[in-house]
């Protein structure tokens, strides 16, 4: 059951047919892993934090710079060198008693990765390189666990949920890392500021539905985001039955 204080701070979720108090009960039971609490973590995790989801782990092994503060909403200019991870788990706290922030405050690595995974009921992708979506998409396959992933370049983002036995994984989408400058990073090509919120709302979006068990979340679909433009393209995404990240097993 909800407590008074609980039905107070979530007062217009709980009329929605779509979450109710049954669904603020399981978001205060779900356990949330953000992995990059820069541009697309910074949203995520403010509104999965202000929507009560229970458990909020953030994984980020870098500190703040003042580069960042053009789109990485959570930080302020006093918070300068602190571990963003920390930095972030410490906001989130401050913003909601009732939620637990935990600080993953490392790089995440194959050695590292599952053991910190496991922990959590949906990972959300946030990272910025080519290696670190594969390691997420890869060990949330191999764990059977959603990864809400999202990416931004320059103008234009994207958006798809993957998760093994029930759709396609970022593996179907790029089966291999692109060539070396394909996809210049944020620092060499720029990105707009108010990109990352728009697809960070999105990812936090697919999370809560995730949780509650309703909607009808990004899987076999990638949502595409032209801010400038101010355009969103959606394109079908199968399942590669020769996938090397979500394959099913041969019989």
């Amino acid at each position: 059951m909800l407590t008074a204080p609980e039905m107070a701070r979530y007062a217009r979720h709980l009329p929605l047919a779509q979450i109710g108090p049954a669904g603020q009960e399981r978001l205060r039971a779900a356990r949330v892993l953000v992995v990059g609490a820069g541009g697309l973590g910074s949203p995520v995790l403010l509104y999965l934090a202000a929507a009560g989801v229970g458990v909020i782990g953030v994984v980020d092994f870098d500190t703040v710079a003042e580069s960042n503060l053009q789109r990485q909403v959570i930080y302020t200019a006093s918070d300068l060198g602190q571990p963003k991870a920390a930095c972030a788990a410490q906001k989130l706290q401050a913003m909601n008693p009732g939620v637990t922030a935990r600080a993953h405050q490392v790089a995440l690595t194959a050695s590292n990765a599952s053991a910190i995974i496991s922990g959590y009921d949906v990972v959300v992708d946030c990272v910025d390189n080519y290696p670190a979506r594969y390691l997420v998409n890869d060990t949330c396959a191999a764990l059977g666990l959603p990864d809400v992933h999202g990416s931004i370049s320059q103008c234009a983002g994207q958006v798809s949920v993957f998760q093994a036995g029930h759709g396609p994984c970022y593996r179907c989408l790029y089966p291999q890392t692109p060539p070396a400058g394909m996809w210049p990073n944020c620092a060499d090509a720029g990105v707009l500021g108010v990109l990352p919120g728009v697809i960070g709302a999105i990812q936090a979006t697919e999370a809560l539905k995730l949780i509650v068990g309703g909607g009808d979340p990004l899987i076999g679909r990638v949502l595409l985001y032209d801010a400038w433009s101010m355009r969103f393209r959606e394109l079908e995404l199968a399942k590669d039955p020769h996938c090397l990240g979500c394959a099913d097993p041969p019989m």
